[in-house]
């Protein structure tokens, strides 16, 4: 019975210490740049949206931060939108915030259908200097 409990404090304490940080691992001091980290916005917060070159979507959430989208094909209309919805990609996710590494679905108004969807992922959020960068037609 001892040998037991003892098993068992000694696997807790391996449990307990793996979820520990490690120099170099996620402690504060490792977050100077937060564009490294997991960036997310909630769909219902995109203030402005513009496609770039093929395949690109750059929308800007309130944070003012202007996230780079790939679509997987299929964004016909895109290059026409006025309007768009943004959607997590998943079972019981609708409406949710969507992440860098994400995947998210683009319904918009079709012009040879009512409704088109596509998909995308969330690639990464750009800088400052990458915004200013932006031709102004592709710069939402």
């Amino acid at each position: 019975m001892t040998r037991l409990i003892s098993s068992a404090a000694a696997a807790l304490a391996v449990l307990t210490a793996s979820c520990a940080p490690v120099d170099g691992m996620g402690g504060p001091e490792d977050r100077a740049d937060s564009r490294l980290e997991r960036q997310c916005f909630t769909p219902q917060n995109v203030r402005n949206f513009r496609q770039g070159g093929p395949g690109k979507l750059y929308v800007r959430a309130n944070s003012n931060d202007v996230f780079e989208l790939n679509t997987a094909g299929g964004c016909t209309d895109l290059d026409f939108a006025q309007r768009l919805a943004i959607t997590a990609d998943g079972p019981g996710l609708a409406g949710g915030r969507v992440c860098t590494g994400d995947w998210a679905r683009i319904t918009l108004p079709g012009s040879t259908s009512p409704v088109s969807t596509c998909r995308a992922r969330i690639d990464r959020v750009l800088t400052d200097d990458e915004v200013a960068a932006l031709p102004s037609a592709q710069r939402p």
